[in-house]
């Protein structure tokens, strides 16, 4: 079948999927994955280089979360929630029931190709859409994986995968798909919603951008440089919400960087920074390692010194983990995300001076900040505007099913994950009951001294 008959399909199959229905489907799909995980790990493997461990803890474990936390919750959350009374229309019983958007249109990128395709097919699921899925075609062992699990559990008139490259995607696109739901670059994502326009086609976009994180005191200076050694090298720094540039109090930059050099060497196997790693995945693709190299020469010229990494060798697409000092705010990798395991990191004195830095750029998808000081907390908190805020680690937001997840403007439109998810992907329908008798006729014409006298009470009072 074609996209436009799949399409069709999936429309004109206008039934309303009950709660044990969603909670099967959804059961399906994560069983049919766990049951292929080695496929999985091989699959991601081809693509990336990245590890069983890896692909377990950063592709297959966020699912199985969101999986679950569905299943577990999907009950209370399709149960109509009541809305308040009011006093102008006394008597009246109000709710709100969740129902399903139709048919969803879920657009999913190459740095987690399977955890942000199967992510937001949970959330569909679980709100009673049917979904058409456009995976990656810079991850083809991936979307290959994902096309054959879908296809040998699913009918395409529920769920359906169509692979491809750009054509495909515009082709989707033409459809009047009731919700699309995108993961990937902010410029991408202003075309998806540019066609979403044509169709009045609400859209979520899981974007990007710089998401800083601080580091402000000598206590938070060791925990500060394990986490972000941590969440900058995961997938090699392919992570919407990797920290993207360490802002730092100028006394504590040589600590920090000793300790940067230590965790590299306990967590990947550096000696002397050699590069011999494991567990360390691959750039996806040529043209990407070729952007980075572009950026990280750029600063080198500029200005910019590399403490750790800076020799490159483009051995099968394999980048050194590199960290940046003296890096300046026009620096090329200051204004786009880096998007890869250079880690520029510029100095401060005081907070206003890091809010200025981080104001530079558009607001981030995520913050990260390392303080124990509870004031300097609450002033970045409440000064800001990111699509997250962690305090004190970094990118396990992702993983937290209790609490949305999106960014804001150009980092992001809607939220994401668990409840969070379900509601994006649902109908919000209110139902209003009035009753026999309702004041509300007291109002209706004409219009006496004494409807007059009661609208103008209502006005001011109610």
């Amino acid at each position: 079948m074609n996209i436009r008959e799949v399409f069709e399909k999936q429309k004109a199959n206008r039934s309303i999927p009950a709660y044990r229905e969603r909670i099967n489907k959804i059961k399906k799909f994560l069983n049919a994955v766990l049951e292929s995980k080695e496929d999985l790990a091989e699959a991601i493997y081809k693509d990336f280089g990245k590890s069983k461990d890896d692909v377990f803890l950063t592709e297959l474990l966020p699912f199985t979360l969101e999986a679950r936390h569905a299943i577990r919750n999907l009950r209370k959350w399709m149960k109509p929630s009541k809305a308040k009374g009011t006093l102008a229309l006394f008597g009246a019983k109000g709710k709100i029931h969740f129902k399903p958007k139709g048919t969803v249109l879920i657009i999913s990128p190459w740095n987690y190709p399977f955890t942000l395709a199967a992510g937001p097919i949970v959330s569909a699921l679980a709100a009673g859409n049917k979904i058409i899925l456009k995976p990656s075609e810079k991850t083809p062992n991936s979307s290959r994986f994902l096309k054959q699990i879908i296809e040998n559990n699913f009918p395409p008139g529920e769920l359906a995968v169509f692979e491809g490259n750009a054509e495909v995607a515009k082709e989707l696109l033409k459809l009047p798909f009731d919700h699309i739901f995108f993961t990937g670059g902010t410029r991408i994502g202003k075309e998806i919603m540019k066609a979403a326009a044509e169709n009045l086609t609400p859209v979520t976009l899981e974007l990007g951008g710089k998401s800083p994180a601080i580091v402000d005191g000598e206590s938070d200076v060791k925990i500060a440089a394990e986490k972000i050694t941590w969440g900058k090298l995961l997938n090699a720094g392919q992570t919407c919400i990797a920290p993207d540039y360490v802002l730092i109090r100028k006394r504590l930059l040589n600590d920090f960087i000793e300790q940067i050099k230590i965790n590299l060497n306990s967590m990947y196997g550096i000696n002397d920074f050699k590069f011999e790693m494991t567990n360390y995945c691959k750039i996806v693709n040529t043209e990407s390692f070729e952007r980075l190299k572009t950026l990280l020469n750029d600063a080198l010229e500029n200005g910019a010194e590399a403490v750790v990494g800076g020799n490159l060798s483009n051995k099968d697409r394999v980048f050194p983990p590199t960290v940046l000092t003296n890096v300046k705010t026009f620096h090329k990798i200051m204004k786009e995300e880096v998007f890869g395991p250079i880690l520029p990191i510029l100095t401060f004195e005081s907070a206003e001076e890091a809010l200025d830095i981080i104001e530079q750029n558009p607001n981030p998808l995520s913050f990260y900040l390392f303080s124990k000081d509870k004031y300097f907390i609450r002033w970045f908190t409440a000064n800001v505007n990111a699509g997250g805020i962690v305090i004190n680690d970094v990118v396990i937001n992702f993983i937290h099913t209790g609490l949305p997840f999106g960014g804001i403007q150009t980092s992001g439109l809607g939220k994401a994950h668990g409840y969070y998810g379900f509601k994006e992907l649902s109908n919000e329908t209110p139902v209003l009951k009035q009753p026999k008798l309702t004041p509300i006729k007291l109002l209706y014409p004409p219009y006496t001294d004494f409807k007059r006298k009661l609208i103008d009470l209502v006005i001011k009072y109610f």
